[in-house]
């Protein structure tokens, strides 16, 4: 029973939606009905024991795994935090480049901020503040980089014409972090990581 409970358990967690008795039966095979629907059951007062975050539910015909109400504060709290995320002043940069200079490839980027800028610009790429353009018309072809309407979003800008006037984009370097709208990936995060993989893609034309 135990091990049956497990594996219940584990289909369910991964699920993600419910499951309804039948469709695990065709996943756990050799076990009868009513052994499955016992396994739930004890599964289910297992996760009501007091203090435990978790509960097995019955909705839409199907069980699933959920979290119980009380703990909603404390789960929107979460949400909240992942709504927002900081971006390095490297990064604010290197918008700033690509919101005034658009389009613009890696190069010029590089060129105006003098470090090397393939992971930064993976990080705005997975917030979804800039977006890829085309291609330029030059040898090898690089990658042009443009802003996005999430980007005007985040700024409350209504198109590129209200961009404020921007006499050095050195003055940004001097500024402090900025709070902006992200999707649930931290992106800055990986942006070490993608650093590599970038470059690679650019230097191959793809």
């Amino acid at each position: 029973m135990s091990g049956l409970k497990g594996i219940l358990e584990a289909i369910l967690f991964v699920s993600g939606e419910p499951l309804s008795v039948d469709r695990m039966l065709g996943v756990v095979e050799g076990v009868s009905r009513a052994e499955l629907v016992s396994a739930l059951q004890a599964l289910k007062a297992d996760y009501a024991v007091e203090g435990r975050g978790l509960q097995l539910v019955e909705v839409a015909g199907g069980f699933q795994i959920a979290t119980r109400p009380d703990c909603a504060p404390w789960i929107k709290r979460l949400e909240r935090a992942k709504e927002s995320a900081r971006l390095s002043r490297s990064a604010m940069e290197t918008l700033a480049i690509v919101a005034y200079k658009q389009p613009v490839v890696r190069a010029e980027i590089e060129q105006i901020r003098g470090v090397d800028s393939a992971g930064v610009l993976k990080t705005l790429l997975e917030r979804r503040l800039i977006r890829i353009v085309g291609r330029k018309d030059a040898p090898g072809r690089p990658i042009m980089y443009g802003t996005t309407r999430q980007f005007l979003q985040a700024f409350g800008l209504k198109d590129l014409a209200d961009l404020p006037a921007l006499r050095d984009i050195k003055e940004l370097k001097e500024a402090e972090q900025f709070t902006l709208p992200t999707p649930d990936v931290d992106a800055e995060a990986s942006s070490e990581k993608g650093r590599s993989s970038t470059s690679e893609t650019e230097s191959r034309g793809v």
